[in-house]
């Protein structure tokens, strides 16, 4: 199913039809985004970082966390998954043994950026990066430590905001010319440097819409006919939940009762449905017959 899937990703990208990839912060939000039809999605970094540990995309996540929630998000769906490493955990050795732990997870691409550490939101202030020679180590460190050779690497930088967009370009550039299967320019500020993008760097790329933040805002359509393979939306979920969540306790907390409303909580069958109660029914009827 690895190989398939991998397989699969790289069809994706290289098709270059901006193909819509939401964001998954657990195996709920993943078998959501699964049901829903989409062909792939990103397992993101803030949103572990936000919703486990409650706090913000500043560099709190570890490998241990984001590799048990691949490990549960892969038993839980079949898509594609890419897999936020955010800067591999340290250095080009740190590199190397993340992308092994991923890769025995169930990763099917594993994105590393250029940050300091302890990164960042890629849309947050302050941000710095690690110069270019350690940068594009830590990606060959990448390329050479997967045993999978179908096992996509994702090369982010966040270039841009610190030494401007020509820089960023050039960046990504020698991150390909290293072995990056797929590049990733975050935070670019305009729609001049969107279009850029596609018409300077030749490797399949994702584009990330992230809402609130400082990338002006493309559908899905606009950026295929540039020429873009992914379209990421890593927390569109985690917003819409925080949405629902406050509605429906705004509701409990003002009233004092919540009624099986579907505009404010999901039928108590739904619920059932997404985790694949009847399944379990029917095992546990097979496991326990005479």
């Amino acid at each position: 199913m690895k190989t398939n899937t991998r397989s699969q990703l790289r069809a994706l990208a290289e098709a270059r039809r901006g193909v819509l990839v939401p964001g998954a912060f657990n195996a709920l939000s993943a078998r959501v985004i699964a049901d829903l039809g989409f062909e792939a999605l990103y397992i993101t970094g803030a949103g572990v970082t936000n919703m486990a540990l409650g706090l913000p995309d500043q560099g709190f996540m570890g490998l241990a966390e984001i590799a048990g929630h691949t490990a549960r998000i892969r038993d839980a769906v079949d898509l594609p998954l890419i897999v936020d490493a955010d800067t591999g955990f340290g250095n080009a050795l740190n590199v190397r043994h993340t992308v092994r732990t991923l890769e025995r997870a169930g990763a099917d691409c594993i994105q590393l950026e250029d940050q300091v550490a302890p990164k960042r939101c890629g849309h947050f202030a302050g941000k710095e990066v690690i110069s270019t020679e350690e940068a594009v180590n830590k990606i060959k460190a990448a390329v050479d430590a997967r045993s999978d050779p179908d096992l996509l690497i994702m090369a982010r930088t966040d270039a841009c905001a610190v030494h401007g967009f020509e820089a960023a370009i050039e960046r990504a550039r020698k991150f390909a010319e290293a072995g990056a299967d797929i590049l990733f320019v975050e935070a670019v500020t305009t729609a001049e440097q969107i279009r850029a993008l596609p018409r300077r760097l030749p490797q399949p790329q994702l584009m990330n819409m992230v809402i609130g933040g400082r990338t002006p805002l493309f559908n899905a359509d606009q950026l295929a006919e540039l020429g873009f393979g992914i379209v990421l939306y890593a927390n569109a979920a985690l917003q819409g939940a925080l949405v629902g969540m406050q509605r429906a306790l705004g509701v409990l907390r003002e009233t004092g009762r919540l009624n099986e409303d579907p505009a404010l909580v999901a039928p108590f069958a739904e619920r059932q449905r997404l985790v694949g109660k009847p399944a379990w029914d029917a095992l546990e009827r097979r496991y326990t017959s005479g």
